[in-house]
């Protein structure tokens, strides 16, 4: 049999449902009370109705009924009312020892109004008021009369007690529960923004950053040749106008929906990625663009943040390549397998040597964000980013992405912070 579980409801509710509880508790006790005194009366009447104390039996007997039937005040009104008909029925025990059956209300309701060190006073004195009372009853001695009584009110009263407790510790328990929930609620909205923040800066600068420096680029080799060479001076022009309604459209898409253009529409990753080949063949660089597909389902049917991560890590790497390679060619590759997607971008440029800081993206200033946010990008997905080169050799990128989501909900829970390349 499975363990109980405790369902933790919002303070408001679980505050309405004690509150029910305690009404259905109180009306229970007084019932029970109505009830036993009742019964106490109709005794008494049957066999002592011609006494000369039954007018102060059933009068007290209406005072006692009456002051039980009264609700709310605040806690010390109604140890008042407690006190009240403790007395009432410490008298009328005394003038019908058959009322004495009613004190077991009264123990409840003394543990739940009194502090503990009074109600175990009240319920001794109680007790033994039931006992007197059952032994002028009983027409000789009786030793359970004498050990009944304080047997059962030691019994409710340790029971009561236990019970008091226990739900005192699984309060404290809830409460501690509802504190950490609420805690781990707001670290979860921490983490997400900053998660938020790190990939949306790792998208402007994949994106506009590296258009607008390309621009730069661009207009400053234009500024130069504008007198000896007004043609390539234009060239130059009309590659940064089209570079910069690259970064109109790419700034609406994000815009829009953070997601990269080339895939609106239903774009799928192999048909981006040879559209930016395309457009990144200008300036003495020519782009190619190769799918390998050994799925034969095709790149549609990449997850969108995988594709969307391999198209970001391509227009990176053909931003290095274009602005830091001094290359002639470059080949986008990207290979799909059963459980993995691979995205090579190679080129024959200079080359450098990796870990060293003199790679892509490693110019002074604010640079140097290409290739640790590629990598912090491709390991939320569970990806990895290897980087192959030597001086003038070129040099070759390699992504690598699983198709698991399992894994890449792994990877993105345990990522480390955007920036922080192994």
């Amino acid at each position: 049999m499975p363990p109980p579980q405790t369902v933790l409801l919002p303070s408001s509710r679980a505050d309405e449902a004690a509150e029910a509880d305690e009404r259905r508790l109180t009306a229970l006790l007084t019932v029970a009370f109505l009830a036993l005194l009742a019964g106490a009366l109709l005794r008494y009447v049957l066999r002592h109705g011609d006494s000369g104390r039954l007018p102060w039996v059933v009068a007290l007997s209406v005072v006692l009924a009456g002051t039980q039937l009264v609700r709310g005040g605040s806690a010390r009104a109604r140890r008042g009312r407690l006190g009240v008909v403790a007395v009432c029925w410490a008298v009328v025990v005394l003038l019908a020892p058959s009322f004495a059956w009613c004190a077991i209300p009264l123990v409840h309701t003394a543990l739940r109004v009194l502090p503990v060190r009074a109600a175990l006073a009240a319920i001794t004195v109680l007790t033994a008021l039931v006992v007197v009372a059952e032994l002028r009853l009983a027409d000789g001695f009786d030793p359970n009369l004498v050990l009944l009584p304080p047997v059962v009110a030691a019994l409710a009263t340790g029971v009561f007690l236990h019970l008091s407790r226990e739900s005192a510790r699984r309060g404290a328990l809830i409460d501690d529960l509802v504190r950490t929930r609420r805690e781990l609620a707001a670290t979860e909205r921490r983490e997400g923004t900053l998660a938020e923040r790190q990939r949306l800066s790792g998208e402007i600068h994949d994106t506009l950053a590296q258009g607008l420096s390309s621009q730069r680029m661009l207009l400053q080799a234009a500024e130069r040749q504008w007198d000896r060479d007004p043609e390539a001076a234009r060239a130059h022009v009309r590659t940064a106008a089209g570079i910069a309604a690259e970064g109109l459209a790419e700034a609406r898409r994000l815009v829009h929906d953070l997601g990269p253009a080339g895939l609106a529409g239903g774009t799928d990753l192999g048909a981006a990625l040879t559209a930016l080949a395309a457009g990144a063949s200008r300036g003495g660089l020519a782009v190619r663009a190769e799918v390998h597909d050994e799925t034969g389902a095709g790149p549609a049917v990449l997850p969108d943040r995988v594709a969307s991560a391999l198209l970001r890590t391509a227009q990176g790497a053909l931003a290095n390549v274009r602005e830091h390679a001094r290359a002639r060619t470059a080949t986008l590759t990207l290979t799909l397998l059963d459980d993995l997607a691979v995205l090579d971008v190679a080129d024959d440029g200079r080359g450098f040597v990796p870990g060293t800081g003199a790679g892509p993206g490693a110019s002074r200033g604010a640079r140097g964000h290409g290739l640790p946010a590629t990598r912090a990008r491709l390991q939320q997905l569970g990806g990895t980013l290897v980087v192959d080169s030597a001086p003038g050799e070129g040099t070759v990128l390699t992504a690598r992405v699983p198709l698991s989501e399992g894994e890449q909900e792994r990877s993105f829970s345990t990522a480390p912070p955007e920036g922080c390349a192994p």
